[in-house]
Order: structure tokens, then sequence, then C-alpha cells
């Protein structure tokens, strides 16, 4: 039975992820400029970014204020009820700022350190996904109504559809790159959407067979990673870990243990 604390979690997540995509949707201004850069200088943040986070973490410390918050634009706080929000307020940016339709928004609750709760927002596809532990992952969207998710049936990685990024720091993406060339003539074929949270929650929802990549940060991952696992997909990081900085892995059955295997031979997992 699902504990109600992390289902009331959930509903929280799914509100404020609803306003924020909402917001980003809907007030997007025409001449929406860089408000900062992050990592490299295409790397890039607007001011949408940052709206969407403060509409977020105001929601959620309305309803919970002793909670604490990890967020990709600068929320940071401890909290002292042993619940940690994190968040990525606009996954994708450089889609966003190109009016490209796949970003999101990402929304996570750890308590105690465990991710129990995640909701993933999708406003240009109209979908909503969604996953407590232990209760599944629900996504809402062309179907009607809400309905139950499963990931696709194992298949061979040469029959697989998989997604990757590619980091904004040039000497990192030109390596990636070449694990891409090797790796290509191994698979049906590669995409990239622009996405973490949107590719995670292609391979829930049966879109995608795996996806992986380098330097993602626990924002772009948690809430992600909660429904592919609960989608029945299988989800970590070189062999051994789980997923973090250094790799992120996700895959049906039948494809993430040899995609796992080729990525670490490839050494995907560094410069």
């Amino acid at each position: 039975m699902t504990d109600p604390l992390h289902t009331e979690l959930l509903e929280l997540a799914a509100e404020a992820a609803r306003r924020a995509g909402e917001l980003l949707r809907d007030g997007r201004p025409a001449d929406l400029a860089v408000a900062a850069t992050k990592s490299s200088p295409i790397d890039v943040v607007t001011e949408m970014d940052i709206a969407a986070e403060k509409l977020i973490t105001g929601l959620i410390s309305e309803h919970r204020s002793d909670d604490g918050f990890l967020g990709e634009e600068g929320a940071s706080s401890e909290g002292s009820s042993g619940i940690r929000w994190v968040i990525d307020p606009l996954d994708g940016t450089v889609n966003y700022l190109y009016g490209l339709p796949t970003w999101a928004v990402s929304i996570a609750a750890e308590q105690d350190g465990e991710t129990v709760a995640g909701v993933v927002a999708i406003p240009m596809r109209g979908e909503t996904y969604r996953a407590v532990r232990g209760g599944g992952a629900w996504a809402t969207g062309a179907w009607e109504g809400e309905r139950s998710i499963a990931c696709r049936p194992a298949a061979p990685l040469e029959q697989a559809l998989v997604s990757t990024g590619f980091n904004y720091v040039t000497s990192v993406r030109a390596h990636q790159a070449e694990v891409a060339r090797r790796l290509i003539p191994l698979l049906r074929d590669i995409r990239r959407s622009g996405s973490a949270a949107v590719d995670l929650c292609d391979v829930a929802v049966g879109r995608l067979d795996g996806y992986y990549e380098r330097g993602l940060h626990p924002w772009d991952l948690a809430a992600g990673d909660l429904i592919a696992r609960e989608a029945g997909a299988l989800t970590g990081g070189r062999p051994g870990e789980g997923p973090s900085h250094e790799l992120a892995i996700a895959g049906t059955p039948g494809v993430f243990e040899p995609l796992q295997r080729l990525l670490e031979d490839f050494g995907a997992w560094h410069d």
C-alpha cells in the first residue's frame, strides 16, 4: 500500500508542475532572451526558468514550510522535515529558447535521501507523467484519462532505439560524439531530444528502448528516473552504481545491461 505521505507529495508535485507548465507555455515572451549562462556560453538560463522555479518553490512552501529544496536555478535549503524537493523548472531550456516543443517541468520529492514521488509535465505534448515509489507509473495525455504505463518488452540491443544528450562543454561533447559514433552501428538508431526528463519518460511509456547521458545533475534525473523504474525499466550508471553525474542509463530489460557494458567499454563516463 502506498504511503499516504508519498501520495500527498505526489499530488503537490503534480499541482506545482501543472502551474509551472502553464506559466512557461502561456507566458513565454516573444522576445525571450538569455538571462545567464552556466557551464559554458551555450549552457543558458532564461528569465522563465527563474520564474518557474520561484512559482514551484513558493507553492510547495505554502503547504510544507519545513521541507528542503534543491533546484537547478539556485533554490537550496536543508529543511527539517526529512523531505527534500528536487526541481528542474525547465528541462530543455535551449529547446524552449528556440521555440522547440521538447521541454519539461520535473519535480521529485525525496524522503531521507530516497526519491519517493516524481512528476514530469511536458506541456507542449499535453502530457504529464507521475510515479510514487512502489505504486507504478502513470500518465495523462492524448489517452482517455490517466493510464498505467510500462516500458517496451525486452528486445535485443541491435533492435533498440536509444536516446542520448550532449554536454555544453566542447571537450566533453566531442568525446560523447565519438561514443555515439561507435554505438550507432550496434543499435537500431539514436535520437537526441534535448531533455533528459522527456527521454526518461519516453523510456517509461515505450517510445524508446534506452537512454544514456553523461553530466546530468540530480534535478535532471530524480523524477524521470523514478518514473522509468516504476514503469519496469532498469536504471543505473557505471556497473554496480546508480545513476550519477558520471553516467546515467535507463533501458528496457534486455537492453540495459548490454548498453551499460558497451558504454563502459567505450569510456562514456570520462572526457
